[in-house]
């Protein structure tokens, strides 16, 4: 047993201990960048990541949101899918950036092979392609696979379910900006999750997505409409929502500072 004066010892020497993060001069010390923001809106989320959250405008959930769409008489519902039928379909409303979910299951037996087999495609602003392809063990040029920015880029990686099961896309869409000119000064950029798998990071287009001619940018509207692709194949839709994406919002109100108790330094005088 140690001895009481040995105890004593111990715990002066454990008092007298330096903590140089604690103790650094620099500690009570705030860096602010003297930007006043706006308070960001609340959204609830939904029940689950599928689930459209409260500020979500839904273009399909169920048959009442075939209302929703142009040229969809010949598409067909059942219960609470969409499948695909003659001709494309463009929703009434447009996005510029935004965040889109889209729940997409190929047909089954699957039948064809490469394009040929559950092919269809979600077309951002009307003009800018993310392939929608049943990419389950069925071989095709892989900027063309599902995923795949049509022409431009394949996925990072093939996440297909089998055929009658649901994919998932979750979408990050930045709409490219043109000059009062028409000249581009930004492109457009995507990210996009394949079932719960990155497969595109900030990707920046090349322009459109056709088939027969090199990709280009056209001036266009800031805003544009979701159209899903018919390629012939009875693809199946649900879930379907798009939220408009504002970032959030502030003004520089002074330079930026440092704050240490009442003491307020510009960062210029600190350089």
């Amino acid at each position: 047993m140690l001895h009481r004066r040995c105890l004593a010892s111990v715990a002066l020497s454990l008092a007298t201990l330096t903590v140089p993060a604690l103790c650094s001069p620099t500690f009570g010390e705030e860096y602010l960048n003297g930007i006043t923001w706006q308070a960001p809106p609340i959204v609830t989320p939904g029940e689950t990541a599928a689930d459209p959250p409260s500020d979500a405008i839904v273009l399909f959930g169920s048959s009442e949101d075939v209302k929703n769409w142009k040229n969809i008489s010949n598409w067909t519902t059942d219960g609470d899918d969409l499948v695909a039928g003659k001709g494309a379909i463009t929703s009434k409303e447009e996005f510029g950036d935004c965040q889109v979910h889209v729940e997409w299951s190929a047909p089954t037996p699957a039948k064809g092979k490469g394009q040929g087999r559950g092919n269809s495609g979600i077309f951002l602003m009307g003009r800018y392609e993310i392939q929608v392809l049943d990419s389950y063990e069925n071989e095709t040029y892989h900027d063309g696979q599902a995923g795949a920015i049509y022409k431009q880029t394949p996925p990072a990686a093939n996440a297909m379910r089998p055929p009658g099961e649901w994919n998932t896309y979750d979408i990050y869409w930045t709409a490219p900006r043109f000059s009062e000119s028409g000249e581009l000064e930004s492109p457009a950029a995507i990210t996009a999750v394949h079932n719960g798998v990155l497969i595109l990071n900030h990707f920046e287009l090349k322009g459109d997505t056709p088939y027969n001619r090199p990709p280009k940018y056209e001036a266009h509207s800031p805003t544009g409409p979701i159209t899903i692709q018919d390629h012939g194949n009875p693809v199946r839709f649900r879930n379907i929502w798009v939220r408009e994406f504002q970032p959030a919002t502030g003004e520089q109100t002074r330079e930026p500072y440092i704050r240490d108790g009442k003491k307020e330094t510009p960062i210029s005088e600190t350089e």
